[in-house]
């Protein structure tokens, strides 16, 4: 089975703007198969990679178990949100990805991820500092790779038609 095609295809954003958005977030909600068929919805730090975005997480908990159970997953950005009382609507931007999760074992692609989001999170931290805390938490953190296996992005009309 295909991923969905998107119903009002004029609000659509090109997957360059899909990965702009990406870029400029610094939070997104992931969603897992959770416990008895629950849907399972976390708010999370990301960074954003080409075809991967990376998390940090601890290293036991619901997120891991639902991940073990089942690796689909989809991770929505939300760019903008602004209510337009007068309109009874909101100028919107958001970006959803489905893909696959993996817990990441290797200490080198652990050590990759960790880098990367330190340089997004706290790029003015002196390269030593942020060694010193990779090294710290080490064995207190989990690093989890999700696969974009499609990504979509849609605004409001409002947005949309200010665009053309």
């Amino acid at each position: 089975m295909g991923f969905r095609e998107m119903r009002r295809k004029n609000q659509a954003l090109s997957p360059e703007e899909c990965a702009a958005v990406l870029a400029r977030g610094t939070s997104g909600v992931l969603a897992l198969a959770g416990d008895d068929g629950y849907p399972y919805a976390v708010p999370m730090s990301y960074i954003a990679d080409g075809g991967k975005i990376y998390f940090h997480c601890a290293v036991t908990g619901h997120k891991l178990d639902a991940i073990r159970s089942s690796d689909k997953a989809s991770f929505c950005v939300i760019d903008q949100d602004q209510v337009i009382p007068e309109r009874f609507t909101t100028g919107f931007r958001s970006v959803i990805a489905f893909g696959r999760i993996r817990i990441m074992e290797e200490d080198g692609e652990r050590r990759m991820a960790l880098e990367k989001l330190a340089e997004k999170y706290s790029p003015h931290i002196l390269p030593a500092k942020t060694q010193e805390e990779i090294r710290d938490g080490w064995g207190r953190v989990c690093l989890l790779e999700f696969s974009v296996e499609h990504l979509s992005g849609k605004e409001g009309r409002e947005l949309a038609e200010n665009r053309q």
